[in-house]
């Protein structure tokens, strides 16, 4: 963790939702209790280059984005069911290259699962994708430009909120982080 003027600790945040043909990525700081937005984008690749060029596409693109950006952690979502096998071995092989990417350049890499990272940022794990990109809106003041970014930086804010020992689950009133209790009055205001 990083020192800020203000001499508060602060967290810079990667969060990466991994697919072969879009990457999302963004990066988000916790100063204190605060969220703010640093930035976010996808990495695309086109179908017609080989899986090998497309997975080092991915790698170069987030390696760059360590280097621009200097997170100091890094959240990934975990391996889900996809449709099928050869998606299942698409997907796995994309998350790999980004987990080697942030490893390599000596970031702690936190997985959280889609459940976890929906409750997370909304407060429920049954959140649509609609809902969720509405709470990143909110929490982040930026609108996110795709599906796959909105997905990062939901993944960053999660990873942020999830510490060695989190279980949103388990938390009581008392024991709430700061970003829980905020997420909580963004949704009591709606």
């Amino acid at each position: 963790m990083g020192i800020t003027n203000s001499n508060k600790l602060e967290l810079r945040m990667l969060g990466i939702d991994p697919g072969l043909q879009r990457t999302g990525w963004g990066i988000v700081v916790k100063s204190g209790i605060k969220l703010s937005h640093i930035a976010h984008n996808t990495i695309k690749t086109k179908r017609s280059r080989s899986i090998a060029n497309r997975l080092h596409e991915i790698h170069s693109g987030l390696i760059d984005v360590i280097a621009n950006w200097h997170p100091n952690d890094a959240s990934i979502e975990q391996i889900f069911v996809a449709k099928g096998a050869e998606s299942a071995i698409k997907l796995g092989m994309a998350r790999g290259v980004a987990m080697q990417a942030c490893a390599g350049k000596g970031l702690s890499l936190r997985e959280i699962s889609a459940r976890q990272v929906k409750k997370s940022v909304t407060g429920t794990g049954a959140a649509d994708k609609i809902q969720v990109t509405a709470m990143v809106e909110k929490l982040l003041s930026v609108k996110p430009e795709g599906a796959d970014a909105a997905d990062a930086l939901a993944i960053a804010i999660a990873g942020i909120n999830k510490g060695p020992d989190y279980n949103p689950d388990t938390l009581n009133s008392e024991a709430k982080t700061g970003l829980a209790r905020a997420i909580e009055a963004a949704l009591a205001k709606e």
